[in-house]
């Protein structure tokens, strides 16, 4: 029986991982995390006597095999620091990471021959998303970003956006797009730039999390749009990461290379 613990297990994303742990053959919940959390009763979170529950990373003492992590960008880098340094394979749902702290993570994570997974998405459309994106980026290297999200959520651009970007600018030609003399008369009008890729963040209730790529070209455009309308569609990625996750002895980033 594989052991996970879940933190962040109180929130949309968390609530959704734990009926997904408790509905799975060959899992099983032991310990759920969540800051600020009023009682460590697992019966007052719809949860069987057996699941420890804790609200700060100094109270945890578990043998979980899995961590994962549904939390805030201001939390996630300890969390994953914790998980590694006590030999629990992370999956991390979180976004907000920064390069550096996912490189040092990867240094801990190799130095403990441990695997795990760090995935911006774990929605199908959008790993697909990405991968298509990446492909059309080698024959039109204009191209903009735009993603769009509930009003709640922390960080902006989301992690998807940001390594869509990343994913384009490793096979994109060296090119300047745009007016040279552009101006802007409002402000940050046109979004981040990540090396010369411009990112909109939209943030409105009723969206969950959307995106859309598009392409330019001369007399021509392409536009590549994935839509998750219910946070459910996430699962089927989470279970793949958990049913892949101890196999791994690296820390990788992306679902799509557990596929």
């Amino acid at each position: 029986m594989t052991k996970v613990l879940i933190a962040g297990f109180t929130g949309a994303m968390g609530q959704k991982a734990v009926r997904l742990v408790q509905a799975s053959d060959g899992y099983e919940l032991v310990a759920g995390l969540a800051a600020g959390i009023t009682s460590k009763d697992p019966k007052d979170y719809d949860l069987p006597a057996g699941v420890a529950i804790y609200g700060d990373l100094n109270e945890i003492q578990t043998d979980a095999d899995i961590w994962i992590d549904f939390t805030l960008p201001s939390a996630v880098y300890a969390n994953t620091k914790f998980a590694i340094e006590h030999g629990i394979h992370p999956v991390i749902g979180t976004t907000g990471l920064t390069d550096d702290q996912v490189s040092e993570l990867q240094g801990l994570a190799s130095a403990k021959h441990l695997g795990g997974l760090i995935a911006p998405n774990f929605g199908m459309s959008a790993v697909l998303l990405m991968k298509f994106a990446k492909e059309a980026a080698k024959y039109f290297p204009d191209v903009e970003i735009i993603e769009m999200h509930h009003d709640n959520k922390a960080d902006a651009p989301s992690g998807t956006a940001l390594s869509t970007a990343k994913l384009i600018d490793e096979v994109r030609p060296e090119h300047e797009q745009g007016n040279p003399d552009e101006t802007e008369s409002l402000s940050g009008v046109r979004g981040g730039d990540y090396h010369g890729i411009h990112i909109h963040a939209v943030r409105l209730p009723g969206y969950v999390a959307h995106e859309q790529v598009l392409f330019g070209g001369p007399g021509e455009a392409l536009t590549i749009r994935q839509d998750s309308f219910d946070r459910q569609s996430f699962m089927t990625g989470v279970k793949v990461a958990m049913d892949h996750v101890l196999d791994l002895k690296e820390l990788v980033v992306g679902l799509e290379n557990l596929l």
